[in-house]
């Protein structure tokens, strides 16, 4: 595997060698592999499930520069999965939790905190300084906007995702004949399609997995050794631990990326039934008014999974699960509940129960969706209820 260019190489002090140690007595990496580490530069954008073991295992290996990006803060959720965090740090910045936990670790490593939700606007100038970028996000805009910058600035890209008990890494843009995002996935899915981990769940260790992985891609290409994962997609089963490599090819038909775009309007176009102007809605605080009233015409509808109403529930609401109402098997039970009534339809976070009100739409039941879902029920009506 060719190596990477660094800008400049930089002798190790006799406490790194020490601290290196049983990198520079593998004769694969030695003390050129270990200088090369010390004069590379690492992008990680998101501090979260993938971020933690990849940050943590980029600055054990010894980079020399590691950027930090996340403009989010650390919450009670988090801590089952983003070891890198812990129970002092809740409510403060991702990105200055991580860079502590990094500095702690190695002092070696100068440590970059970037605490801003990534755009368009900043992209560019972030990816630019550094020498290989770590995709550590969890939503599709996200995934295009730092792919396509990726590949109008000639940046390596070490991608990965995770779901449920599955994860998926790879390496994208090694050079101009390699697959990028857009070769793996050309079009967003569809909005709703694809449950977020705040909805569907994931096992905690399955991001710990990916990101060693992630990590363990990113020292190959630094150091120039072994076969990365260029043209291969490795994709997980933690449930069964079986692991998957499927080729990815570059679609020589593709259109060129000739500069960003808007990525919210490419990945939720505003046509997109969870967007549809139709849809009615109400805030958590004016349905509590309205429960509050005593009227009797008031159905609230749950359609998440019964594992989610087992952690927390609306008392007066009733569970259907979306799936059956995607399938139509509840549609006519359905029917019957809001016969007469009003109907307010809720989830977790809102996408969900405003498909739900899409598809009853379509089966001539008018319901209004709860925006914000059951998260907002407890940051808004009752902070005792827990969030997940």
């Amino acid at each position: 595997m060719q190596q990477s260019q660094p800008s400049s190489m930089q002798s190790l002090s006799a406490s790194e060698q020490g601290r290196y140690a049983r990198h520079l007595i593998l004769p694969e990496v030695g003390t050129s592999g270990q200088e090369r580490l010390k004069a590379s530069s690492v992008l990680c954008i998101g501090a979260g499930g993938l971020g933690s073991p990849l940050l943590l295992y980029l600055a054990a290996a010894g980079v020399g520069r590691i950027g930090i990006v996340d403009g989010d803060v650390v919450e009670l959720s988090n801590l089952q999965r983003q070891v890198i965090h812990d129970s002092t740090w809740l409510g403060r910045s991702k990105a200055q939790s991580a860079a502590a936990k990094l500095r702690e670790l190695n002092p070696n490593c100068q440590v970059d905190v970037h605490e801003v939700m990534l755009d368009i606007t900043n992209v560019m100038d972030l990816i630019a300084f550094y020498d290989f970028v770590c995709d550590g996000t969890d939503n599709f805009p996200s995934r295009y906007l730092i792919n396509d910058a990726c590949v109008l600035l000639g940046k390596p890209l070490v991608y990965g995702s995770v779901q449920r008990f599955e994860g998926q890494v790879t390496v994208f843009n090694i050079d101009p004949h390699s697959p990028n995002y857009r070769d793996l996935l050309p079009k967003p899915p569809s909005p709703g399609v694809v449950p977020s981990c705040a909805e569907a769940g994931v096992m905690g260790v399955t991001p710990g997995l990916i990101g060693l992985i992630q990590a363990a891609e990113v020292i190959k290409l630094i150091t120039g050794i072994g076969c990365c994962l260029n043209g291969r997609l490795l994709v997980v089963d933690v449930l069964t631990l079986r692991f998957r490599e499927l080729t990815l090819r570059r679609d020589p038909d593709r259109p060129p990326i000739k500069g960003l775009i808007n990525y919210e309007q490419f990945c939720h176009p505003a046509t997109s039934e969870m967007t549809s102007p139709a849809l009615k809605s109400i805030s958590v605080t004016d349905l509590k008014i309205l429960l509050d009233s005593g009227a009797d015409d008031i159905v609230l509808l749950d359609v998440r999974n019964p594992a989610e109403a087992e952690v927390v529930a609306i008392s007066t609401a009733t569970l259907i699960p979306l799936a059956t109402i995607e399938n139509g098997e509840a549609i006519e039970r359905v029917r019957l509940l809001a016969e007469g009534s009003q109907l307010f339809v809720h989830c977790k976070l809102g996408s969900r129960s405003a498909r739900a009100v899409q598809i009853l739409a379509d089966h001539g039941i008018e319901a209004v969706n709860v925006t914000g879902g059951i998260d907002a029920w407890a940051k808004e009506v009752d902070p005792t209820l827990p969030r997940y």
